[in-house]
């Protein structure tokens, strides 16, 4: 229903996702939830053939040269088949890309992200570690320089695409002495000697994307792979938070339709007491906030994406962004619940997709940020942008507007 937001190229585009997600074999997404696809590198080469990833980016570089709203489009489409399938197609395309994009030299764009755009290699990004996964600042992996290469070691763990990838983006320590957000840097990472996939997890849901422990042993990294400044990883980190983020709440949209349709096919079929389960409002009603769900999800998702295009204040990004990676996912997984729940205990079974799905969204309020990580941003950026909004009088002071407001004996703060 939001297609009236889209461009003629942007539906054309939306056609050519559709087009594709449909002729994904029904058994690869069967053999993807059984972990016996431990990669979906096929999916990933098809997806590159048809030049459907990356589409924000520029021509020269592999891209459709589109942008944030196009994006999202696209990784709800692709959504549609499964959330894993959208991990792994925006880990590297929408996410390592992104930071030799913004961050990279030509030489590396050239390296890095042709290829990776094409489909003929696959990449993924190494953040979490095994002592922290919030706290990017309290990062032990450690990058020495050596002249012209740097020697790295450290672990990190849950890393979609840890198997199956062909080269990593890696945040390490490169200055043990100073502030932490003056100390790290960032680096692009082949899979050389030194790198290791050791461990495999076996996930409650979005299974088949190798998500993985990776180890880092003596790996010599020529400078010429380091991403951007040195000692600034921050720079990159911080840009990285809309893809992350952004993306995470776009394809968990994707992810949650089927359940939602299926619970509405099925609901107009299954009798009881002589008629539809659709015709009582007890399942009529969960299904009525299922679809407001989602389409309250997508007006968010749309509306933040353009505030990304038009480059507002960076501050109110850093909000949004949050936002509408907490209130989507969060809105997705209540949707998925809904449909289960009208369908009763045949939605607790195998025999339809909704018991997967159900389990493979209830990643998406953890990862990329858990959402009460979302709701510190937003919170603390929300009081920052009241007060300096009262400071400079942009806003009326409501609070004199009650009968009682000169009552000041009853206005108590300490």
């Amino acid at each position: 229903m939001f297609d009236y937001l889209l461009t003629d190229q942007q539906k054309a585009l939306k056609k050519e996702a559709r087009e594709f997600v449909k002729t994904i074999p029904r058994q690869m997404i069967l053999d993807m939830d059984a972990d016996k696809i431990r990669f979906p590198k096929e999916f990933l080469q098809e997806a590159g053939r048809r030049n459907l990833m990356g589409c924000r980016y520029p021509e020269k570089w592999g891209g459709r040269g589109m942008d944030w709203v196009s994006t999202c489009m696209v990784m709800e489409e692709i959504g549609i088949l499964g959330y894993i399938f959208a991990c792994t197609f925006g880990v590297g395309a929408e996410l390592v890309c992104d930071a030799v994009i913004l961050h990279g030299t030509d030489a590396q764009k050239e390296k890095y992200v042709k290829p990776l755009l094409r489909g003929e290699m696959f990449a993924a990004e190494c953040l979490t570690e095994p002592r922290g996964g919030s706290d990017f600042f309290g990062t032990t992996t450690t990058a020495v320089d050596k002249g012209d290469h740097f020697i790295l070691n450290g672990q990190k763990r849950f890393i979609v695409g840890g198997e199956g990838a062909d080269y990593f983006l890696v945040y390490a320590k490169t200055d043990p002495d100073a502030e932490p957000r003056n100390g790290i840097s960032c680096f692009i990472v082949d899979r050389t000697d030194g790198v290791e996939t050791q461990y495999l997890y076996g996930l409650m849901g979005c299974r088949g994307g190798g998500a993985a422990r990776m180890v880092f042993k003596d790996v010599k990294v020529p400078k010429e792979n380091l991403l951007g400044e040195p000692n600034q990883g921050v720079k990159v980190f911080n840009t990285m938070m809309i893809p992350e983020r952004l993306g995470t709440a776009a394809m968990t949209i994707g992810a949650a339709v089927p359940a939602v349709d299926i619970a509405t096919g099925y609901t107009s079929k299954r009798k009881a007491f002589g008629q539809p389960v659709a015709q009582f409002q007890g399942v009529s009603f969960q299904v009525a906030e299922a679809v407001t769900l989602l389409d309250a999800s997508r007006s968010m998702i749309y509306t933040t994406a353009r505030a990304v295009d038009e480059k507002i204040h960076d501050k109110q990004i850093r909000r949004m962004v949050s936002e509408s990676k907490k209130f989507v996912t969060e809105s997705c997984q209540k949707a998925v619940h809904n449909a289960m729940q009208v369908m009763g205990g045949i939605g607790y079974t195998n025999i339809y997709p909704v018991e997967r799905i159900f389990r493979d969204l209830r990643l998406a309020s953890i990862w990329t940020g858990t959402n009460e990580v979302m709701a510190m941003i937003i919170a603390n950026e929300w009081y920052k942008a009241y007060w300096k909004d009262k400071s400079a009088g942009k806003i009326r002071d409501m609070e004199p507007d009650a009968e009682e407001a000169l009552a000041a004996e009853e206005k108590i703060f300490e």
